[in-house]
């Protein structure tokens, strides 16, 4: 089995058929490292699918950048609202590793919605997931102090320390990069 298939199976029990509709509609993609995949201001016009490499979505103020998600394997990718609603992105969506993508167009995902209710059932569960993955992100920035948002992002994803930035990580958990590295000496992992 894929890890596409692994993780849609994860997510909702799709059909073969129904799983076979959808692979042959993905088209695989690949960007170097620190590439732009979504420029802000532009419509999102695809779904992405990870299968190798790690990407940030970020927004820039006064000339910084901040970070507020990271995508990597196995996961969707893509800045989701612009996708929805095919409005202009907010946000950038580029590469902090080398990576390797299937893409499903925002049309191709709109003929298979129509066509097939298991993929349609699917995308609800798949929309529904992202929810509830934003509202905790949402809480842990507005409820916890740095030291739980950094405990809790260490137990959720601990390999992702090695692999990205620390000034992005600092900045996807709302700490400033000192008081980062003070943590990192700190918290015990």
């Amino acid at each position: 089995m894929s890890e596409l298939q692994k993780f849609l199976k994860s997510i909702y029990d799709l059909p073969a058929s129904s799983m076979q509709k959808l692979e042959d509609c993905l088209k695989p993609v690949e960007f170097k490292r620190k590439e732009v995949i979504t420029w802000e201001g532009h419509v999102e016009k695809y779904l992405y699918f990870v299968q190798e490499g790690i990407q940030k979505s970020y927004y820039i103020k006064d000339g910084n950048e901040h970070v507020i998600a990271f995508t990597y394997a196995p996961s969707f990718s893509g800045i989701p609202e612009s996708f929805l609603t095919q409005t202009p992105s907010k946000y950038f969506l580029d590469t902090i590793t080398p990576s390797k993508l299937l893409r499903l167009s925002y049309d191709q995902l709109q003929s298979l919605l129509s066509e097939d209710r298991h993929l349609e059932r699917m995308m609800q569960k798949a929309t529904e997931v992202v929810l509830a993955g934003l509202i905790q992100r949402h809480h842990e920035l507005l409820a916890f102090d740095i030291e739980e948002r950094f405990t809790a992002f260490v137990k959720r994803s601990p390999k992702l320390l090695n692999l990205i930035p620390h000034k992005d990580l600092a900045s996807y958990l709302g700490i400033n990069a000192t008081n980062f590295s003070k943590l990192l000496a700190r918290v015990k992992i």
